[in-house]
């Protein structure tokens, strides 16, 4: 039977959902898609993520894919994500839909993810921002904050910054390609990127440096606390509401070349 695979970019606001995955008890937004598709394709298709938020967090670059049997597309591609957004809630939207070859898989084939995570630091925080920011009245040592971000880049055992899963990993280690921090006035953004991340990890990190920013530890403790990896070696874990998974990275297939251009 010929198949046909497609690749979703998918946008939520997670407030209202158990995390992406389906749930036995509550609902995941990975049930919101599935039930979106059963309406076109009468193979009903599972849909296969590239991550799985937590409770709480939300996406703005969630990527994952499904396969049809070819018989059941009966519109253009470019229509799919328009008929998927009009039996989507208005928290969950596709921004794109788009063939890709039948060895895609959104989880195995990605090189890397960014999230971003917002922090609201000021005194009175921002009514408009209450379910995207974490709100910290605290004034926090913003240089202190970014040095301690740049001991984080790199290859480590971040066992220390993840929680305690109901399994074993086979290795905490991993990279980080970039922990950088932004500030336009009361909003702070911590952009972390990396080859993949632990359960909780992100939060774990944003926590830890918002305590480094209060003065609970000092930037050079980050070393002590990868060496350590425990849990409770580092600082707290930032709760879910900030967290956005911002973007999945992919390598470019073989044969896209970039085109190099003359100067004029």
């Amino acid at each position: 039977m010929h198949t046909l695979k497609f690749k979703l970019v998918i946008a939520y606001d997670g407030t209202a959902y158990q995390g992406w995955q389906l749930q036995k008890i509550g609902v995941g937004v990975q049930q919101k898609i599935e039930e979106a598709l059963a309406n076109y394709f009468p193979s009903a298709p599972r849909v296969h993520s590239s991550s799985r938020t937590d409770t709480g967090v939300h996406a703005l670059g969630m990527v994952a894919h499904f396969e049809i049997p070819r018989a059941e597309l009966k519109m253009s591609v470019r229509r799919v994500a328009i008929a998927l957004n009009a039996f989507l809630p208005d928290d969950v939207r596709v921004l794109s839909a788009a063939r890709v070859p039948e060895k895609f898989h959104a989880r195995f084939h990605a090189t890397g993810k960014q999230y971003r995570y917002s922090v609201w630091n000021h005194h009175a925080m921002n009514p408009l921002l209450r379910n995207r920011a974490w709100h910290v009245p605290r004034e926090l040592d913003f240089a202190k904050m970014r040095a301690a971000a740049k001991l984080l880049v790199g290859k480590h055992d971040f066992k220390s910054f993840a929680a305690t899963h109901s399994y074993e990993m086979d290795s905490t280690v991993r990279t980080l390609t970039r922990c950088s921090l932004k500030r336009s006035g009361a909003n702070l953004t911590v952009i972390i990127e990396g080859d993949g991340f632990l359960y909780k990890m992100c939060r774990g990190i944003v926590g830890t440096l918002v305590q480094i920013g209060y003065g609970k530890f000092p930037p050079d403790e980050i070393q002590t606390m990868l060496a350590k990896t425990d849990r409770r070696a580092a600082g707290m874990s930032a709760p879910a509401h900030g967290l956005v998974l911002w973007k999945v990275f992919y390598q470019p297939p073989r044969h896209q070349v970039t085109k190099k251009t003359k100067p004029n």
